[in-house]
Parts: C-alpha cells; structure tokens; sequence
C-alpha cells in the first residue's frame, strides 16, 4: 500500500499538468474540468442526487471516449423550488461534504452566490458561482441549472469519467433523444437570429456517432416542444433551409466557430451540415405532426431503416 504524499494538493496538481501535457490539452481546462468532476462527486453522495439531472456539454464527456468540445462550466436540470435561496443553501451544504478519497480541493461554500440566469428569459434558471481551491491553486466553478424541462426517455444513471481517481460520479443525465430535441427546438423557435452555432455541430456529431430508435425520439420531440411552447413545424424551418445555410452572416458564425472549438470530426460547410441534420431530424418532425407511427431506426450515420424483425 502506497504512502499518501504530504502535501495532496501538491501532487494532485501535478498529477493535472501531467495530463494536460498529455491530452494536449490546456492546462486551466483541465483544472476547471477536475473542479467540475469533484462537485458532481459530492452532489452524488449528496441528500439532494435525486433533484439534479447533468445536461449540457460535460455529457459528450460521457458519451465519447474523447470528449471533443472541453467546457468551462457545467448545466444541470433541476427539480423542486428553483428560488435562489434554497438553491444557494443546497449548494452550499454540497461544497461542505469533505471527499472520502481525499482529492485536495475546497470548494468555498461562504462565498458561494447565486443569481438568475439574465440571457435565458424565455426558460429561466440559476447560475451558482463559487471558487474551489486546490492548495492556493483557485479554479473559478459555474453552475446553471434549468428548471421544467421534460426528459423523455428518463433519466439515465451514469459513471462520470474520472481524471485521476479509479472511480467516478454516479449521477442521472440526460438521454441523447432529449439532448436532440432540445437543440432542434433552439433551432426552430430561434430562426434566423440563432447564432449558436454549437447547437448545428452538436446535432451533427450525434447524427453521425450514435444510433437512435424513431419512436423514442419522435417522443423525446413531442414532449420538449410541448414542454417549451413551440409549434413543431411540417417543413424545414428556417434554421434547417438553405436560406440559412447560404446567409453570409451565419457562415462566418459557423467559420469562427469551426476554428475556435477543438472538433471531434471535420466539419464540412454549414449548407452540408444542415443537410445532414435535416434528413436526420425531419422524418422524426413530420412523423410527430402527423400523428403517425415512427417505426424507424437511424444506425449510426444513417439513414433511417425499418426495423429488422427478431429471427425466431
């Protein structure tokens, strides 16, 4: 049995340069990332795992051996009173629990705060702020939670992959379907003024890496549109046209987000893109609005196919 080193924080970091050098990765990313993976920790030991569903970015860590877009903060889906009292005293009571397997950090629950999210006033939220320490090492930590989103299919228990440690978070998340339906909504409520551009390359990678069940995403579909308000369109909207695809202003969006982001796969123009996630997404829309049966699944890449009956 190995000694433990004397100074935890110390060897800690150390071990975080160690991987950063190795994945290439900056060195900032990775602290912020480890943050995150910490908090998720002792949220899931915590009395309140049950009122938290990971979403977001942080999931392709989940679903991809190598997480292609490293983010800097992390979203969650909430459940229960969304008041930011309540949301600061659970947060805070989190940042408390001390980690069995000793991971250095200190998570600064005096100075956590926590305010309404400004720039998402059609759905709300709370973003948590706070600082986690590792020795005098600080790593800035974001939290935004969402409220009243349906998931469809439920919730999916999962292993957050670990840095250092042999073990990871166990947490509930969101499944692809949901994840799927949520950017196509962004896309269609947004229209032509939708600059995430992160939304069309997300979409793209899901498309093209995973497979999915026609009935289960066509309800998946369903139920965030209606959760949401939106009319589920019987046509390409605007944002899966080619009158998008061809705005000189979108494609400098999709040019600078294309070099600015660590991609997972190339990426093709913005017109291929839309293409894809359209003969993706669409036969999923109109089987909605039409009420009919969707019977179809999409193996990784495509295209949709029936369903091979079981060999008896």
């Amino acid at each position: 049995m190995k000694d433990k080193p004397a100074n935890i924080p110390a060897s800690v970091l150390a071990r975080l340069r160690n991987v950063a050098r190795e994945k290439g990765t900056d060195y900032q990313l990775i602290l912020r990332r480890y943050a995150i993976e910490r908090l998720l920790h002792r949220l899931s030991v915590s009395p309140y795992r049950e009122r938290f569903v990971l979403k977001g970015a942080m999931l392709f860590t989940v679903w991809l051996e190598d997480p292609f877009r490293p983010t800097q903060d992390l979203d969650l889906l909430g459940y229960g009173d969304p008041d930011i009292a309540p949301i600061e005293e659970t947060f805070r009571a989190i940042c408390r629990i001390v980690a069995e397997d000793e991971d250095g950090l200190a998570f600064d629950a005096e100075g956590l705060n926590a305010e309404p999210i400004r720039e998402d006033q059609e759905y709300g939220g709370v973003r948590v702020k706070t600082m986690a320490f590792l020795g005098k090492t600080r790593i800035p930590v974001q939290i935004d939670i969402g409220f009243g989103d349906a998931i469809t299919p439920a919730a999916q228990e999962l292993e957050f992959p670990p840095l250092l440690s042999s073990k990871g978070p166990h947490l509930k998340a969101y499944p692809k379907e949901t994840v799927v339906a949520e950017k196509l909504q962004a896309i269609v409520a947004l229209g032509r003024a939708n600059s995430r551009m992160k939304d069309f390359y997300d979409l793209l990678v899901l498309s093209r890496l995973f497979a999915f069940e026609g009935g289960v995403l066509a309800s998946a579909i369903r139920a965030t549109f209606d959760r949401r308000g939106t009319i589920i369109p019987a046509t390409p909207p605007d944002g899966l046209s080619q009158e998008f695809a061809g705005n000189q202003v979108k494609q400098r969006q999709w040019t600078a987000f294309v070099r600015r982001e660590p991609l997972l796969i190339a990426a093709p123009t913005l017109g291929e893109t839309i293409n894809e996630i359209a003969d993706f997404a669409m036969p999923a829309i109109k089987a909605v609005v039409t009420g009919g049966e969707f019977n179809l699944r999409w193996a990784d890449g495509g295209p949709w196919k029936a369903i091979s009956p079981a060999p008896r």
